[in-house]
């Protein structure tokens, strides 16, 4: 091989580790903020990467507007939906309900499903700060079953915060790999709901080696819960959550229908109208404008204080808007470097192989991310910019091209990503520590119960992806 050869091959894969390791030191050794950590290290691979210099730079700022745009009034609306549903009453309703329909025999189901379905358009740390609530009012009554409580609420938020949009990690993914948001909804949802049924019995499993009791908060008053009578209905409650799903799904199975008969004139103009109310947007502002109606009708809002909790709730999603961002100029500058080329002549491979092999590559570059900085977000941002990247540097080009090399659909490169970036909860990780502080553990026993919980439930979505992928393949 001479110089030219070992070059074309081999200086994409050494940029591609000077960014990883970019953004690792600048996170972990230098305790920098993630939007600063990936953006640094995008105008670093774009400075390593071909093309003019003078645009060197300036591609960087394009490729962060263009990721923003992509997913910066998603994200915002679901902050706003997030933050209306907690004070609301609403999420506090859904939870009692799956409480009431289940009994207190599977309450550790109703708690599950709570956190599946509430971690869906709120985020993890609020599910689990609304939920663990009902944990300890349900061991004051049974005095058993503590840890099955808290890991049963853990580990449905954590599912669906990984696999299903608009939570933003699945949300990026989907947009950097040019998926539909339906689909991702849909796929998500459905090796999540296989995951979720899979980790119950180890929960129960894990609660007879973890037997530990409840703990008194220190010097902290617990909340006294709202009546009955000050929560919305279950059908209002539901319907923040119900529209943008139902909207974007809806879309999602018109256009299928209506690319499976081609030629359908009904289904055709039926796919031109879902395509304008199943855009992520419009779903997630109308879903957005309901919460903070029912917000108003229930707490008595003026629309001053209403403004000021949208802002509150805003504040939140913008740090979160500009990490994704931040990740997905990323992606961009890596697939600037030629990386795709470079793994492809590596791998050596095609069809079902090459296909297993991606799969893999990306939960395990997802658990080493996850490993490395903590936050699943940031995980499944930089690892999609880098599975993204191999697909070729033509953007448009991303879906098409991981699809050839996958031999299945793109969305499953997604769910791996998300069930990688759950493997390797520890100290670094925020969650981790809510979980502790939250439950009343201490830091080992957090290991021995949140960490391992997370390695299971990871492994799980992980190999039912890879089933999924075999079975229904979507191609």
């Amino acid at each position: 091989m001479d110089l030219s050869q070992f070059l074309s091959t081999w200086y994409p894969i050494i940029v591609l580790l000077i960014g990883i390791v970019c953004v690792i030191g600048l996170i972990i050794v230098a305790r920098v903020n993630a939007f600063v950590a990936l953006v640094t290290s995008a105008m670093v691979v774009s400075l390593l990467s071909p093309g003019p210099i003078a645009e060197r730079v300036s591609r960087v700022a394009d490729s962060f507007g263009s990721a923003a745009g992509k997913i910066g009034i998603v994200i915002a609306m679901a902050a706003i939906i997030g933050k209306c549903l907690m004070d609301s009453g609403a999420a506090d309703r859904i939870v009692r309900s799956f409480l009431k329909v289940l009994g207190e025999k599977r309450a550790p189901l109703a708690l599950l499903s709570s956190g599946f379905v509430l971690s869906i358009p709120v985020f993890f740390d609020t599910v689990f700060y609304l939920l663990v609530p009902l944990a300890r009012s349900l061991w004051k009554s049974t005095r058993k079953n503590y840890m099955l409580y808290i890991l049963s609420i853990g580990a449905g938020a954590a599912i669906t915060h990984t696999l299903v949009p608009p939570t933003p990690g699945p949300l990026l993914m989907a947009a950097e790999f040019h998926i539909h948001p339906g689909t991702m909804m849909l796929v998500g949802g459905l090796v999540g709901l296989a995951t979720a049924l899979a980790t119950i019995p180890v929960c129960t499993l894990m609660n007879r080696f973890l037997d530990l009791p409840m703990r008194p908060y220190t010097g902290e008053k617990e909340l006294d819960p709202l009546t009955e009578e000050q929560l919305p209905p279950l059908w209002l409650s539901l319907l923040p959550i119900a529209l943008p799903v139902v909207m974007i799904s809806t879309d999602t199975i018109t256009k299928t229908l209506a690319a499976r008969f081609e030629g359908n004139q009904a289904l055709a103009n039926a796919g031109n109208i879902t395509s304008l109310l199943g855009n992520a947007n419009l779903a997630l502002l109308l879903a957005g404008v309901i919460s903070m109606m029912i917000l108003m009708r229930y707490r008595k809002l003026s629309f001053i204080e209403l403004a000021k909790t949208s802002e509150t709730a805003l504040m939140s999603g913008g740090v979160i808007i500009l990490i994704t961002a931040g990740g997905g100029a990323f992606g961009a500058m890596l697939r600037e470097a030629g990386i795709s080329e470079s793994i492809q002549n590596l791998a050596g491979t095609d069809g079902q192989n090459m296909g297993f092999m991606m799969l893999t590559l990306g939960f395990g570059i997802a658990c080493v991310m996850k490993v490395a900085q903590g936050s699943s977000t940031v995980a499944m941002i930089v690892t999609a910019g880098m599975m993204a990247s191999m697909a070729g540097t033509d953007p448009a080009q991303t879906f098409d091209g991981l699809k050839t090399m996958l031999g299945c659909h793109p969305v499953y490169l997604c769910t791996a990503i998300g069930a990688g970036s759950l493997v390797g909860s520890w100290m670094n990780d925020s969650g981790f520590w809510i979980f502790s502080r939250m439950s009343g553990l201490t830091e080992v026993e957090t290991l021995k119960a949140w960490t391992v919980i997370l390695v299971v439930i990871g492994s799980f979505a992980f190999g039912f992806t890879l089933l999924f992928a075999k079975i229904l393949p979507l191609v």
